[in-house]
């Protein structure tokens, strides 16, 4: 290794600052609290309003499938935990492996929200829709709701993937290692938080019946 590379190598690490990506981290995932925040104090308001008609539309939705789907992210958070574990161990092909069983149940959650989407577009319930402004008031506030807050939460799955996907490119490229395992860390520390979010919206909307 010449001189020069071994100057290179060292001004970049020099620069490296991972205490300060950590606290842009958690400003960012602050943030990201503050915006889901907002929703649910919006969805407490309007619940106290009109707690009826939310609890008859919940039963309009698939208990089942919501369950199935905490279910699905909760072993994501598993599998993402093991995945950032095993790199820190040095093991980076164990490490790809969780990270792509990650990927597979964030797309498991995708493909059974689309269902259940799908169901409700059958039914006519779906934002702008005519049925949905022929429910009653509270009914139409809680799929209005419930669309923005569950897609809202679905935008930051597919984030989630596409940058797992960045990591896991990285990773095999060597540029994510055990002596810097600080990018699949972030990643899964946002990964916990979409996961921490839909444990709460699923009693919220779906448990509130």
């Amino acid at each position: 290794m010449s001189a020069e590379t071994t100057l290179d190598q060292g001004h970049h690490l020099e620069h490296y600052d991972p205490e300060g990506s950590k606290t842009g981290m958690w400003l960012f995932l602050f943030t990201e609290l503050l915006l889901f925040g907002g929703l649910f104090l919006i969805y407490a308001v309007y619940r106290s309003m009109d707690a009826e008609p939310f609890h008859h539309a919940a039963a309009e939705l698939n208990r089942a499938l919501g369950s199935i789907n905490t279910v699905v992210l909760l072993t994501s958070s598993l599998t993402m935990v093991l995945s950032v574990n095993a790199l820190q161990r040095g093991r980076a092909g164990r490490s790809l492996a969780m990270l792509g069983g990650t990927l597979l149940l964030a797309c498991t959650f995708l493909v059974i929200k689309y269902f259940e989407w799908s169901a409700k577009y059958h039914h006519g319930i779906f934002p702008g829709s005519e049925h949905l402004h022929a429910l009653p008031k509270g009914e139409g506030i809680f799929f209005n709701l419930y669309f923005m807050m569950t897609g809202l939460h679905g935008i930051h799955v597919v984030i989630g993937m596409i940058v797992m996907a960045v990591i896991a490119f990285r990773i095999r490229a060597g540029k994510v290692t055990t002596q810097r395992p600080g990018a699949l860390e972030y990643v899964g520390l946002y990964w916990h938080l979409v996961d921490l979010i839909w444990v709460f919206l699923l009693p919220l909307f779906y448990l509130t019946n």
